[in-house]
């Protein structure tokens, strides 16, 4: 689904982000990125999102070479990719449900299925009583899953998650790490971006760890080991 096949970024003052970076993520596989700050973990994730290009190697989704792609076709691409970050990135001025109906709008979806979509992610997350909230209105917790409700209800193949409980308490940590366990379960890629010790010795799934911009471990039930 996802291969990364001798991927270097190195930056204008010659600094490496990657070094020679090869892996492959298998469909319906629950991957962590660990490493600490700087590693290149947020890089990479950059890179399948084709917002940067590698200055050596290729990088592939579905078997496209996401950086030979044209600006009308990287959209499609995207839609198949649902992101979640650590600051939320939701719209103030929307509520949870206009939030994630955004997203479909942005797709070209028509009111009928923005008007059956929407609730049913809602649900999924959680939140069908938080439908007509605003963000200001949530706790920081409930945002972080209507965000995770706004990157699936396109129905993308994968979701990455970068950093996405690095400004919750450890509380809805675990509610959103569960959460994303869920969308696993249910058939989704998940790649998550973290360095939360706890998270990576608690989860048992792949790990693969960045050190440097290299990959140092692949370890199918790995730990966080730097």
């Amino acid at each position: 689904m996802i291969y990364f096949d001798n991927v270097s970024k190195l930056y204008s003052a010659g600094a490496a982000a990657l070094e020679d970076v090869t892996f492959t993520i298998e469909p319906k596989e629950f991957v962590s990125l660990v490493g600490q700050s700087g590693a290149g973990k947020s890089t990479l994730i950059r890179l399948l999102l084709a917002e940067e290009k590698p200055s050596k190697g290729k990088v592939f989704f579905e078997s496209l070479d996401v950086h030979n792609l044209t600006s009308s076709e990287i959209p499609f691409v995207r839609r198949k990719i649902g992101t979640v970050f650590q600051d939320f990135r939701l719209l103030p001025t929307k509520t949870a449900f206009e939030n994630i109906a955004f997203a479909l709008e942005a797709a070209g979806k028509d009111d009928a299925e923005i008007a059956a979509d929407v609730p049913h992610v809602l649900e999924l997350v959680g939140l069908a009583d938080k439908s007509d909230y605003f963000p200001h209105e949530l706790s920081g917790g409930q945002q972080q899953r209507v965000a995770i409700a706004r990157a699936l209800v396109n129905r993308p193949e994968v979701v990455v998650a970068d950093e996405p409980t690095g400004n919750l308490d450890p509380l809805n940590t675990w509610e959103i790490i569960r959460l994303l366990a869920k969308i696993n379960e249910l058939g989704t890629t998940v790649l998550l971006a973290t360095h939360d010790k706890d998270i990576i010795d608690t989860i048992g799934k792949r790990v693969i760890t960045f050190e440097g911009g290299r990959v140092v471990r692949d370890e199918k039930r790995g730990r966080y080991i730097l």
